[in-house]
């Protein structure tokens, strides 16, 4: 597909959002590219269905070699998510594209977590145990289902993830707040979560956090666990998202 900077947003931007896109620059005039263009299209139709092939003129579309700093040809840049993900400069052996073009492609886990059932996700931790994509998911099915102790020893495997740790919390508050001897939730030390949790199950994100939040100056015993799950709806929603920038603002001025 000959794309120009004209059709280069919906071609190449817009469309890989949907599968990888991978974009040759070349002009007439180079070897390496000669050679390359068709290592490269015969890669791409081997994968068929599963990614895209641009080509861009370098010498007709100047705007693009610049805005992408292009400073020799041939050079790959392939796009997921409206971004670039990969790159090489210069003419490639099959073997190496092969490789290149394997590497921006779903694995067995990718298409497992992107089913989202429970046998997939189980699947998708045998292959690949510590990840957090995978687990979290699986974790939330097996607490809904009122199994926390697998949820957390699931979770237990995932490292460095905010979003796992606040769902291990959680099941921390809950289990505090059910085991014998507990004060009952409302009373002096043992706070009344179950408003935000449910708020939380059913999205109601703006809700959740307001309650969390209001929590934690009443809750000196709960604090820490508090904080981890708000700390974990915020690490879910995103750094960019307006709701977690917000509440991560309110909850620093809370601690501190």
């Amino acid at each position: 597909m000959d794309v120009s900077e004209g059709t280069f947003q919906a071609a190449v931007i817009d469309r890989s959002h949907t599968l990888p896109v991978v974009v040759d620059f070349w002009a007439q005039w180079c070897g390496p590219c000669v050679q390359l263009g068709p290592v490269l299209e015969r890669a791409v139709a081997a994968r068929a269905g599963k990614l895209e092939l641009a080509k861009i003129d370098a010498d007709a579309n100047p705007r693009l070699v610049r805005t992408f700093g292009i400073r020799g040809i041939p050079a790959v840049k392939a796009f997921r998510d409206g971004k670039v993900a990969a790159e090489f400069t210069g003419a490639k052996p099959p073997a190496a594209v092969d490789s290149f073009l394997d590497a921006l492609l779903p694995s067995d886990a990718d298409a497992l977590v992107a089913r989202g059932d429970e046998e997939s996700l189980r699947r998708a931790l045998e292959l690949e145990p510590t990840r957090s994509d995978a687990a979290v998911p699986l974790a939330r099915i097996l607490h809904g289902r009122g199994e926390p102790a697998e949820a957390l020893e699931i979770l237990a495997r995932v490292p460095a993830s905010f979003t796992a740790d606040g769902l291990v919390a959680r099941v921390t508050l809950e289990r505090a707040a059910s085991a014998p001897g507990q004060p009952t939730p409302g009373q002096p030390g043992a706070p009344d979560l179950r408003e935000a949790f449910a708020a939380l199950d059913a999205g109601a994100h703006e809700r959740a956090l307001e309650l969390l939040l209001g929590a934690l100056s009443s809750s000196d015993g709960a604090r820490e666990d508090i904080r981890r799950v708000i700390v974990g709806i915020l690490d879910e929603l995103g750094t960019e998202h307006p709701l977690a920038r917000e509440y991560r603002r309110r909850l620093a001025t809370t601690i501190y």
